[in-house]
């Protein structure tokens, strides 16, 4: 996919909506050859979706292994509307937390009090994380109104042809 493409995509109102979300779904493949699917905590920063994970996380193994990895944000509403991203995880050690880490954490609900004690208890937990960063090198938006997956679409030319014949 062109990074044009890419770029039209991820800047279409919808697509910004869903990357303002918490969290996303990150596909990979373990070690021992099989898929995995996890949720995790993201923030986008206008080019890149970042992850951050603690230094000890099983997946950083499979991720340095077989760095290409999917990503699905979605919504919970009928009918849903789903950005698909693929990519390749780069992986950053950092010392302490990373301002990721607490701004993708700040929309979740809490009080100013239990954010304070949410932040301290972190910063005493972790003395580094792991930023997982994905440049999207393929993506697809479906709204189920606009767009929708390639094997309905493939259906609907179908139906119109069979209705057209």
């Amino acid at each position: 996919m062109e990074q044009h493409e890419i770029d039209e995509i991820l800047s279409r109102p919808l697509s910004q909506e869903l990357l303002a979300r918490d969290l996303t779904r990150l596909a990979y493949v373990a070690k021992d050859g099989t898929p995995r699917n996890v949720p995790i905590a993201f923030t986008w920063n206008g080019s890149e979706i970042v992850m951050c994970t603690t230094k000890n996380a099983p997946k950083l193994r499979s991720l340095r292994h077989r760095p290409e990895v999917a990503l699905t944000i979605d919504t919970e509403v009928h009918p849903p509307k789903i950005l698909l991203i693929r990519g390749r995880a780069e992986l950053d050690v950092v010392d302490g937390i990373p301002e990721e880490y607490l701004q993708m954490n700040g929309s979740y609900e809490m009080t100013p009090e239990q954010r304070v004690e949410w932040e301290a208890e972190v910063r005493s937990l972790y003395d580094g994380m792991v930023r997982v960063v994905v440049t999207p090198t393929w993506v697809k938006l479906i709204d189920f109104e606009n767009t929708l997956p390639s094997a309905v679409e493939e259906l609907v030319r179908q139906r119109a042809e069979r209705e057209h014949a």
